[in-house]
């Protein structure tokens, strides 16, 4: 699921229930229909859009419209027959939770994304890349420079972005060298994809699980080793396949714009801001993301303001009016990715209207119940490699197990580093198949997937070890 330069944290597993008291009332509120034909009409209507959304390279149809109308359809459903049975309010207020529990999620990440879109714009990217084309490294170097990198920004800016910018550089580097172009793209994605995973804010599954007060703010940085292992293993393993040499390259003097690094540093101040409401105030962290928006769009108004002095000052010195470009933060927030953001809304709906049924507490009893939590969060991250981790992750909050803090850090980091076993499994996964049309393919990534299996095992059994103390049952 995705593909374009912005989600925070991102791509993207997308828990619905329990965020919020609100939600948490709505995820309980079930009408057993799970026997009743408007419980199977819902499954199949959301396997049926859910099919669509896998197709979406072919198709071109926007991921996000099968889901929402999923959405629709289904809930309409449900408010009839339930309707019939005289209890006209209880669809309203199980569906009026998971609106609200939307809400704090689009807010965050519609602030988180018209930051990374404000880098990009004032060339923070495209600097980075210029940065390391000027070193004229060679191609296991750029392997690991690039993978690195990927590991590093993941948990700032998305596990999407960071596979979108790293990728970017490896294609300007790499002098067209499909071989190394393929290992370097699989490199990026298993990095970023486990870089998002050990931090509340590089993945949607660790996102919300942290705004749901399952795990705190620092816990997340427990599963740092882990981390590095799922990326190391099958990284070291590939680096054996890297041809020899160093590419030709080319220059590029990209520089950042007037006006990007007091960005830079308010999207930290911003990031503060959110765990400072949460932690500190019990507010939750969109309103903390809201409140660094604002400064964003403030710092905008300065940089519009001071742009004709910076023109008449360059005119001044060159003769010119130079190129001194004003900024427009509005225009940042209408390029965040609304695509994504209405498809979480469907998923969540769908997800939802499933909980509402009463299918989840039944997949709950039969899946945590028998297999037991460890089997069953190991399980998890591998269906995410197939159906992605936005639905599975929906759909375990809204389950709601009993778990301790180190099976809920297992099911998060899994639900994150699983996707990389596949490259439809993953947003990063997907959006580099198309960044790197013909070079970077599922098989290319397939003929390496042994290798970030050894990484995923390893990865489990370091989190059982080093995080042994946050498992008490």
């Amino acid at each position: 699921m995705k593909p374009t330069v912005v989600r925070l944290l991102a791509r993207f597993a997308v828990p619905v229930a329990l965020l919020l008291p609100g939600a948490a009332n709505a995820s309980e509120l079930q009408a057993g229909l799970t026997t009743h034909w408007v419980g199977f009409a819902a499954v199949a209507i959301f396997c049926l859009a859910y099919a669509l959304v896998f197709v979406e390279e072919f198709t071109h149809l926007r991921k996000s419209q099968p889901v929402m109308m999923a959405a629709g359809v289904i809930w309409a459903l449900l408010a009839v027959v339930v309707g019939l049975r005289g209890d006209h309010e209880l669809t309203e207020r199980a569906l009026s939770g998971y609106v609200l529990e939307y809400a704090e999620l689009f807010l965050f990440l519609l602030s988180a994304m018209t930051y990374v879109n404000a880098m990009s714009e004032r060339n923070v990217f495209n600097a980075l890349r210029g940065w390391l084309l000027r070193r004229k490294l060679g191609y296991r170097a750029l392997f690991w420079i690039t993978g690195a990198l990927a590991f590093v920004l993941s948990p700032l800016i998305d596990n999407l972005t960071t596979a979108l910018v790293m990728c970017a550089v490896l294609m300007a580097v790499a002098d067209g060298n499909a071989r190394f172009i393929g290992i370097g793209c699989i490199n990026i994605v298993v990095a970023a994809n486990a870089g998002g995973a050990f931090s509340p804010f590089g993945d949607i599954t660790t996102l919300l699980v942290w705004q749901r007060g399952i795990v705190p703010f620092a816990t997340f940085f427990a599963l740092l080793v882990p981390a590095l292992i799922n990326w190391g293993v099958p990284a070291l393993l590939m680096s054996f396949a890297l041809p020899s040499g160093k590419p030709v390259g080319s220059e590029d003097d990209s520089r950042m714009k007037r006006g990007a690094l007091p960005i830079l540093a308010l999207f930290g101040f911003t990031v503060s801001l959110a765990v400072f409401f949460h932690g500190v105030l019990d507010l939750p962290p969109f309103l903390g993301m809201i409140t660094g928006l604002s400064l964003l769009k403030l710092y905008g108004w300065h940089l519009q303001r001071t742009a004709e002095r910076y023109e008449i000052d360059e005119f001044n010195r060159q003769g010119s009016p130079g190129d001194v470009d004003a900024f427009d933060s509005y225009e940042q927030v209408a390029r965040a990715e609304w695509d994504t953001l209405l498809f979480f809304f469907g998923v969540i709906m769908c997800v939802g209207a499933l909980g509402f049924c009463g299918y989840l507490a039944l997949s709950s009893e039969m899946f945590y119940g028998h297999l037991g939590p460890t089997a069953a969060n190991v399980l998890v991250g591998l269906i995410s490699a197939v159906l992605d981790n936005i639905p599975m992750m929906v759909a375990v909050l809204q389950m709601n197990p009993q778990m301790d803090t180190g099976q809920w850090l297992l099911v998060t980091f899994t639900a994150g580093v699983g996707g990389s076993l596949l490259s439809i499994g993953s947003a990063a996964g997907v959006a580099l198949m198309g960044q790197a049309h013909g070079k970077y393919t599922f098989f290319s990534h397939l003929k390496w997937a042994w290798a970030i299996a050894l990484g995923y095992a390893a990865s489990i059994a370091m989190h059982m070890w080093i995080n042994a103390r946050y498992f008490t049952g």
